[in-house]
């Protein structure tokens, strides 16, 4: 071991000391971005530190080792190690998952490190804030689930005082925003949303690492916040099919060696503040769009998010147009100095999002794209031949589109890896194959009797 590792190691075994911490959770996730743990007593933190906690690979999904293959080390990053509020005595550590000794070329985070090295080299930092949506559920009886309040019935519920400050509701907030306190993540707004039982809390961002490691966090304060107080905190994409679905919004920027953010210009002509750097970044984001949208709306239900038309409350955000602009319709906003990209949803893994947005802008930079016109207008009431007219193209309009679409996109399989896009793609085709086998209760009762 280096004398510098020893050195965090030794700050490590201190501060574990200092906050009786008697357990750590070796922390990662698996391919869909669920959080994966051990509980490693505190004594033995030496051991995750070098070996790493040990777990059998063809147990995780996504990691492309199989039944009979090696083992699947999560590997602690130091540094990361903070409290687990909820659960006195215990800390939590990301870690990098190491297969035969090195770093897994298919663990996210991994993958997340090896884009934010290529930035690095250039003398960037990349910051993101991430702002989680989520609904609070609890089930119906019938096997099915329900808003946890059954008060919170508004037709237009976004910003209802009501509906946040109900006791269950308050509770859970007031638990998840004192437990990201204690990780260093200020929460500096919180607000009731546009669906029944939907909320967002916002914390303050971050280099792109930290705010992947946060969003994880989170979940897991939230997971537990909600169990403890008998309701569900689902993060699934499109919960109930009259509401907004639940996104989770990328704020972007890169920042030199003296922390100057390199995307902003406010001599913009276009009044966006981004700099010539910035439109190139944003040029290359949306030229992979398609791809992209594989990695941030990973899931069967996703795609009900993605559909243009207007909840009932009329406050549906959810993009579909690829296309840029300072207006929440389109795929990236640009509300000064930095980039707001819509896409993806709350079920995505943030790792590969982060890394995909990365690899895409870099190939804007060094191919200098060009960004094509602005759009300012609301592009939900453009007609399909207005749109045609315009040249605006849509995203994959479902989960195997998506996935053919990052397949084909040889410059982000390169950048992210052929062995990663490949298990990636596997996965969620086969995923895509059950969706296309079962039949929903709406077939049932439109056919079973119809012909």
């Amino acid at each position: 071991m280096s004398k510098q590792r020893n050195q965090v190691l030794e700050i490590a075994q201190q501060w574990i000391t200092d906050n009786r911490i008697e357990y750590v959770l070796a922390q990662f996730v698996d391919i869909h971005g669920a959080a994966k743990t051990k509980m490693v007593p505190a004594r033995h933190l030496d051991l995750i530190t070098t070996t790493g906690a040990g777990f059998s690979g063809y147990a995780i999904w996504g990691t492309g080792i199989p039944r009979n293959g090696g083992d699947y080390y999560a590997r602690a990053d130091l540094p990361t190690l903070s409290l687990v509020p909820w659960l006195p005595g215990y800390a939590r550590v990301a870690s990098d998952g190491h297969v035969h000794g090195q770093p897994h070329a298919l663990c996210s985070r991994v993958l997340l490190k090896a884009q934010l090295a290529r930035l690095a080299e250039r003398g960037w930092t990349f910051n993101t804030g991430l702002e989680p949506e989520f609904t609070l559920l609890k089930r119906d009886g019938k096997g099915g689930y329900t808003a946890a309040d059954d008060f919170d019935v508004l037709d237009k519920a976004s910003y209802d005082y009501k509906g946040m400050t109900r006791p269950n509701n308050r509770q859970f907030l007031e638990r998840v925003t004192a437990a990201m306190a204690a990780v260093g993540a200020d929460v500096y707004q919180i607000d009731h949303e546009d669906a029944t039982g939907q909320y967002e809390i916002n914390y303050v961002y971050s280099d792109a690492l930290a705010s992947a490691d946060r969003y994880i966090f989170f979940k897991m304060a939230a997971t537990f916040a909600a169990e403890e107080l008998g309701m569900l905190c689902s993060f699934m994409p499109k919960p109930f099919a009259d509401r907004a679905g639940n996104g989770l919004h990328f704020h972007l920027s890169l920042a030199d060696a003296a922390g100057v953010n390199v995307m902003e210009d406010k001599t913009d002509k276009n009044g966006y503040g981004l700099s010539e750097l910035g439109y190139h970044f944003l040029a290359g984001i949306l030229h992979h769009a398609p791809a992209l949208t594989a990695l941030c709306a990973p899931t069967v239900n996703s795609y009900k998010r993605l559909v243009v038309g207007n909840s009932l409350s009329g406050a549906t955000w959810a993009p579909a147009y690829i296309a840029y602009g300072d207006n929440r319709t389109v795929l990236a906003r640009c509300p000064g100095g930095r980039i707001e990209w819509r896409l993806a949803d709350a079920g995505a893994n943030p790792y590969l999002v982060t890394a995909g947005l990365i690899a895409a802008g870099l190939d804007g930079i060094d191919r200098k794209l060009s960004v094509g016109q602005k759009y300012d207008d609301d592009l939900y009431d453009y007609t399909p031949a207005q749109i045609a007219a315009a040249g605006i193209k849509c995203v994959p309009q479902h989960l195997g589109e998506a996935v053919d679409a990052l397949v084909a996109d040889q410059e982000l399989t390169s950048a992210l890896g052929p062995e990663f896009v490949a298990e990636f793609a596997r996965l969620k085709r086969m995923e895509w194959i059950e969706y296309l086998q079962h039949v929903s209760d709406w077939e049932m009762k439109r056919y079973a009797d119809f012909f």
